[in-house]
């Protein structure tokens, strides 16, 4: 199946554009998307999964749903999904 991917800020420098399709196995998560965002792109090394969640202050969202509201990185997948991964953000 076919997902849509969106990075913001930092993450979109890492990735170097704003959205990519990202084909993955029928029975995929989004762990499995997030590992291998991980191994693909030497910037979101250790910056998206830790202790077997999401990190803190990052936001993954599933077709606009916050994934930690759902089932984590074992929420599941559908052909078609957008995936949107947003840094932490720190402000004044």
């Amino acid at each position: 199946m076919e997902l849509e991917l969106r990075f913001f800020a930092t993450f979109r420098e890492a990735v170097g554009q704003k959205t990519i399709h990202w084909r993955v196995d029928d029975d995929s998560k989004v762990g499995d998307v997030l590992h291998s965002l991980e191994s693909e792109y030497d910037g979101l090394t250790g910056q998206l999964i830790e202790d077997g969640n999401v990190r803190p202050h990052v936001n993954v969202l599933r077709n606009g749903r916050e994934v930690v509201h759902l089932d984590g990185l074992e929420t599941t997948l559908e052909d078609g999904d957008t995936i949107s991964v947003f840094p932490p953000v720190a402000g004044g």
